[in-house]
């Protein structure tokens, strides 16, 4: 056309997408993490989830089956096939080819699990902790000795372990392996991956303990079948794991969210991580302990937090106004706590987790009731709220989740960063 400025740049726009994590993730593996999750499975019913062809099934399974990490099974019966015929054939993962161990690090105890290929817990253990010691190695040589505990159960070595996941609390880097913050250790910014893997002779992949709670929740519990879900955790402090599309959202540094440290209230109360008015300062377990001490004029002096908290319980089941007024406050902040996760990732399921819902404060409907206060209102309903007590072995399970996620993605190809 006359007159047209040819010499300009091309006006774009639109974001410029690069390939999402679930499609960059090799087919091979796509059909894997399926059979896992749904096995047994037919071919056909794989190729029509994920919306490929029954011959590239076919294919990439009878590789998986020669590599030793598939296996075919008869069945009675599989979903989506017809009951007649000769016996169905399903996908299963091959159980022995790796075990992993999951170990959950805290102040008051360190748990662990076996577990094999399939996600089958093979042996489990609890170690009280005495006196704390921050000092890295310390904790990596209790971590190995744990281990090589559970693994003799068992009658294996550590030559036989594929890898290790371990969930500690605190501000913790997963793909790069770094701790930049834990109440358990000393020092800030330590390479804990780096140390436990040269120490223990095995991969080491660790994470906040919040996010492995998700990631149990999300392998093992209520998150099976749901693909937006939070959960919050209350124990020695508090955290969220926050699942988005099946994948454990951990941001753009690798951190994830940190919910306990939202500031709830400006020049407040004195959190473990230096600065004030987090709301973990008034929700985990040693600001309830401190609590407990004013309320109930406790000398809390060398007695655990748990305790502490049990005696106030007490106290308020028997009509102890201070003790009272502490649970109905605390049960405020995490309303408000809860509202801002919906009001963030507007999650269609919120789980609560952790050893302090055992306490009768965690009431899910009276948190319902004090969230509306919170949530903006846009006419639709809360998300339910899922109140769910594992114990320990929930976090333990969640770092056997993180571990199984790393063995599987480094023998079929996965960068490490890519890993959960």
């Amino acid at each position: 056309m006359d007159g047209l400025d040819t010499s300009a740049a091309p006006v774009v726009c639109g974001p410029l997408l690069g390939e999402s994590p679930v499609a960059a993730r090799p087919l091979k593996l796509q059909i894997f993490d399926q059979v896992r999750a749904a096995g047994p499975v037919s071919r056909a019913l794989v190729a029509k989830t994920l919306g490929i062809s029954p011959g590239t099934v076919s294919t990439l399974t009878a590789e998986l089956i020669a590599d030793g990490l598939l296996r075919e099974e008869l069945v009675s019966r599989l979903p989506g096939d017809a009951v007649r015929g000769r016996p169905p054939v399903g996908l299963v993962v091959c159980p022995q080819a790796f075990i992993v161990a999951g170990i959950k690090l805290s102040s008051r105890e360190r748990t662990g699990i076996l577990v094999d290929f399939a996600g089958n817990q093979l042996a489990e253990r609890r170690t009280p902790v005495g006196a704390r010691n921050g000092d890295p190695l310390h904790q990596i040589d209790a971590i190995g000795d744990m281990i090589d505990a559970m693994l003799a159960e068992i009658g294996r070595t550590r030559r036989d372990l594929g890898a290790v996941g371990l969930g500690l609390p605190g501000f913790v880097h997963h793909h790069t392996g770094q701790v930049h913050w834990s109440p358990l250790l000393d020092g800030p910014q330590i390479d804990l991956a780096s140390l436990a893997t040269d120490r223990l002779g095995v991969a080491v992949t660790i994470d906040n303990d919040a996010n492995l709670v998700a990631l149990a929740e999300s392998w093992f519990g209520k998150g099976r079948r749901t693909a937006d879900f939070a959960v919050v955790t209350l124990e020695e402090g508090v955290g969220v794991g926050t699942v988005l599309g099946h994948r454990l959202f951990r941001g753009a540094n690798g951190l994830g969210p940190e919910l306990g440290h939202i500031k709830v209230q400006l020049d407040g109360a004195l959190c473990r991580c230096g600065q004030r008015g987090c709301l973990e300062a008034y929700l985990a377990d040693y600001a309830l302990a401190r609590e407990a001490s004013a309320a109930l004029r406790l000398d809390g002096e060398g007695t655990a937090f748990p305790e502490l908290i049990e005696e106030m319980q007490k106290a308020a089941g028997q009509g102890n106004s201070a003790a009272r007024s502490v649970f109905a406050r605390a049960s405020r902040y995490l309303a408000a706590g809860l509202a801002t996760v919906v009001n963030l990732f507007d999650p269609s399921l919120l789980i609560l987790s952790g050893g302090r819902v055992r306490y009768d404060w965690l009431d899910a409907d009276a948190l319902s009731d004090q969230m509306r206060g919170f949530v903006i209102d846009t006419g639709r309903d809360l998300p339910p709220i899922i109140v769910h007590e594992w114990g320990d072995l929930l976090w333990a399970r969640g770092a056997a989740a993180l571990a199984l996620a790393y063995v599987t993605d480094a023998r079929l190809g996965v960068p490490s960063e890519a890993v959960a």
